[in-house]
Formats: C-alpha cells, structure tokens, sequence
C-alpha cells in the first residue's frame, strides 16, 4: 500500500468521499457518537481489528459513548497517505448505518 504523502488536492478530494471526516493539521480525523459505552467498546474492538488487518494504527479514544481516530502514516513522516484513507473507509463500513454489529 503507498506511502508516499498524498498533496492536499488530494487529501480534498478522498475527505469528500467520507463525510464527517477533516483534515487536523498532517491528520485525518473523524469521531463518532454511539447509542452507548458498550456500543462504542465494541466499534473500538472492531476497529482494532482492521488496523491489525491493514497493519495500520490510528490514535483511538473511547468515551462514554464516543469513539475518535486521528489517522496519519509514521512511515511517511507523519505524513498523510492513501494507507490513512484505506482504514478510514474500512472504519466507515462499522459505523452505525453501515453494518455495524
């Protein structure tokens, strides 16, 4: 999967297909209310098991029933990349409304 930073026409563009995500300085973003603590714990444990899947870790907060990701890629410097919008759309497919369990 590339590495390579993307521009930020690019990084425009891939935010548009994904509503509800921005761009935080070098990141991509997104957080996501849930129906509950344990609706979030277990979009947490799913999204734990993409980022393995992927071998691609995002910053993952849990709230009460919140669950927030703050993706950039480490080995492009920090650096935003298709491997950041590639877990993005796999952490969308979870999202309520999606096929979430």
């Amino acid at each position: 999967m590339a590495t390579e930073p993307l521009s930020q026409k690019e990084i425009e563009d891939r935010l548009a297909e994904l509503p509800g995500w921005s761009l935080e300085g070098d990141r991509i973003s997104r957080s996501y209310r849930l129906a509950d603590h344990f609706a979030a714990t277990a979009m947490v444990v799913h999204i734990a098991q993409v980022q393995e899947e992927l071998d691609h870790h995002s910053d993952l907060t849990l709230g009460y029933n919140t669950v927030s990701l703050t993706v950039h890629t480490h080995d492009a410097g920090g650096a935003v990349t298709e491997k950041d919008f590639t877990l993005a759309r796999r952490v969308e497919q979870l999202a309520p409304g999606h096929g979430a369990s």
